[in-house]
């Protein structure tokens, strides 16, 4: 259906099923029983972005929350307050029904309950759990809403589900539909929750790639993730994360990393016995959904847009190009894939990489190359560590100025590509090669570590290592061919290195006089332990090693033409 402006009146209704209502102006619901009911994938997209809907009537329509009464949604209504105001109103739970009929509805209740816990029979959400986040970068920074109406259009806010609804609560909304520009707060590397506030689906690639928007986030957006298995109102006790989107400006592309709270297998299916699978998969979205809320970062001080621009008639049921809310499956067991890997068009190459953290949960690290990609920040191909900071065992692409959770470079098979991990505590560390396109069968994608001067191909073999505590920047990266200068080349043939663990000294022999520049030794974390300048060429250099605790250490020698010699040497200190 198409109109110029809609306008109803009296008792009157419009209904609309599976169908898109376009309207070029504006609607106006004129009196309180004027209603415009959406069912079954019905929407309504309008194109003026200066006109507003007016009158006291009602929209209705529905959408369904995944999780049960101890998991968050991110929600952005698509309604306000139905006053007959010349702008879009204020939101509050107030404003959710319960479903009696196909037309009819009745408040939900938001009474706060002793145990926390929403109820879908009769529907009464806990008011407790309704927060907001606006331009903010720590814990602090939430806002409680509970049961007024203070949202502001536009604005996102969490909702938890309730017990007894399948983990699939339906929500009638009611009110005056929004329309037209809506802009949020944001700052400089804060973050602010926010969505899509129309009741249509909301085009990713326009709403991230607005000229507006593109100087005022990082064009990534934040979807939360949590486990449903754990039941629990306890915040130290949840498992949950961020999963991160983006998406190229021509929409070819999207890049998305899980959030990090389990572990995953090569083929993106989860490696955890609960079985559980966190969200739909994000890998093939390009439509963000009615009600659907997100996180963005703000580059400056000043608004993100949604707009009428922004909009699109799509599906939630679409298999193609799907809009699917942010969800889980209906039930608590949960055995589904949770990353499908979306296929990448020709002209890019792409590979991912799982770091297993003690078997515990794995960091997805994304690298996409293009040869429109820059060594800068590129938008729309690239995300940055996620909210709140990176977890205490965590890694990233390292650059000089941001780590990246997806990456974008101009392909070069003699490139390297710096890794960054730390680990909070000893633990097993193992780093995985997946979702490999385009990138040519003999070409290997090589683990170095520099400390080692070990080149695993990850296309062969995983990369085990049982790794000390430590933040290690400098220790490995990835590399498509072994560098040659690095290795024990014919110039170090003669040199040899002895620990006598007798007298607790480490000796160099060098009887061909080799011009060495740099003595360095390194424990099995990577830290330096010592450190020596070599000015002057000897036959042989002896280094007292009682200052250091027992065990297995790395002798790196560098010489002036910059080739490298290392060495594992075991220190026994005698007692």
């Amino acid at each position: 259906m198409t109109y110029a402006q809609l306008s109803v009146r009296n008792d009157y209704y419009v209904f609309a099923k599976d169908e898109v209502i376009f309207v070029t102006k504006n609607i106006n619901l004129n009196e309180t029983e004027s209603k415009i009911y959406l069912r079954d994938e019905a929407q309504i997209i309008q194109g003026d972005e200066n006109e507003r809907n007016s009158g006291e009537g009602e929209l209705s329509l529905y959408q369904e929350g995944n999780v049960d009464a101890y998991e968050y949604n991110y929600w952005c209504s698509p309604i306000g307050e139905t006053t007959n105001s010349s702008d879009n109103n204020k939101f509050g739970i107030s404003l959710l029904n319960d479903v009696v009929s196909l037309t009819e509805s009745v408040p939900a209740t938001y009474v706060h309950k002793s145990n926390y816990n929403g109820t879908s029979n009769p529907l009464n959400i806990e008011p407790y759990w309704i927060w907001r986040y606006i331009a903010k970068d720590d814990y602090y920074g939430w806002s409680h809403v509970q049961g007024t109406i203070v949202v502001n259009p536009g604005e996102g806010f969490t909702m938890k589900g309730t017990s007894g609804s399948g983990s699939a609560q339906q929500y009638d909304f009611r009110g005056k539909p929004n329309t037209g520009t809506i802009s949020v707060k944001v700052k400089p590397d804060k973050y602010t929750l926010v969505g899509n506030p129309y009741p249509s689906a909301l085009d990713a690639v326009a709403y991230i790639h607005d000229s507006e928007n593109k100087n005022t986030i990082d064009g990534t957006l934040r979807f939360w993730e949590q486990n449903p298995n754990i039941d629990t109102h306890y915040l130290k006790e949840y498992q949950g994360g961020y999963a991160h989107y983006t998406i190229s400006s021509d929409g070819k592309l999207i890049t998305y990393t899980p959030a990090t709270f389990n572990t995953f297998n090569g083929d993106g299916t989860l490696n955890s016995s609960s079985n559980y699978v966190s969200t739909k998969s994000l890998a093939h979205v390009r439509y963000i959904p009615i009600g659907q809320g997100f996180m963005v970062k703000g580059t400056v001080s000043g608004y993100v847009k949604a707009k009428n621009s922004h909009r699109a008639f799509k599906k939630e049921n679409t298999v193609a190009d799907s809009t699917k809310f942010f969800k889980t499956t209906n039930t608590k067991q949960r055995a589904e894939v949770i990353s499908e890997f979306s296929k990448i068009p020709n002209d890019y190459k792409r590979f991912r990489l799982n770091i297993d953290f003690n078997n515990q949960y794995t960091r997805q690290l994304v690298e996409t190359f293009h040869h429109s990609a820059t060594q800068g920040f590129d938008y729309g191909l690239e995300t940055t560590t996620s909210i709140g900071g990176s977890l205490k065992s965590d890694a990233y692409w390292k650059t000089e100025d941001l780590a990246f959770l997806a990456q974008a470079l101009n392909y070069d098979d003699t490139m390297t590509i710096p890794l960054g991990i730390k680990v909070a505590n000893n633990m097993p560390l193992r780093i995985r090669a997946t979702d490999i396109q385009n990138i040519e069968d003999n070409t290997p994608i090589y683990i170095h570590d520099k400390l080692t001067n070990t080149y695993i191909d990850l296309k062969q073999q995983d990369f085990n290592i049982n790794i000390e505590k430590g933040n290690y920047t400098d220790r490995f990266e990835i590399a498509f061919s072994k560098n040659t200068l690095d290795l024990n080349s014919e110039i170090f043939k003669t040199l040899d290195v002895f620990q006598n663990n007798t007298i607790a000294q480490l000796k160099i022999k060098n009887p061909n006089n080799i011009d060495i520049s740099l003595f360095q030794l390194f424990d099995v974390s990577g830290k330096q332990v010592i450190n020596s300048v070599i000015n002057n060429i000897n036959s042989s250099y002896t280094y007292s090693t009682k200052a250091l605790s027992n065990g297995v250490y790395i002798v790196k020698i560098t010489s002036n033409g910059n080739q490298v010699f290392s060495k594992k040497i075991l220190i026994n200190n005698p007692k």
